[in-house]
């Protein structure tokens, strides 16, 4: 039996803001410049694939607020600490991204 691929509207754009987050704080604590570092890339591609198949689709909530933690332990707690630097700079990146976030956060 073959796992179901998300690929909905609010799953890309669930993709899309933490791969925005990913590449700032790559190019902002690996001095990078178009690409990420190799230990940001597998990150990256790791979450790319979480998100891919998330059980809750979706009805996804922010990863903060699951009630499932999908991913393991090391990348969870890298994925933690690219999300506390990436998060607040957001609004001076990509506002867009981190206003739909905040509130995504705040109704689910």
């Amino acid at each position: 039996m073959s796992k179901k691929i998300n690929n909905g509207p609010k799953i890309r754009e669930e993709k899309a803001t933490v791969s925005l987050m990913i590449q700032l704080y790559c190019r902002k604590h690996h001095n990078t410049k178009n690409e990420l570092c190799e230990d940001c890339q597998t990150l990256a591609d790791y979450a790319q694939t979480r998100l891919s198949f998330c059980r809750f689709g979706e009805q996804k909530t922010t990863c903060k607020k699951c009630p499932v933690h999908c991913y393991r332990k090391d990348m969870r707690e890298k994925i933690q600490k690219i999300m506390c630097f990436s998060g607040p700079r957001m609004l001076i990146y990509h506002p867009i991204y981190a206003l739909k976030h905040i509130t995504k956060s705040i109704i689910k």
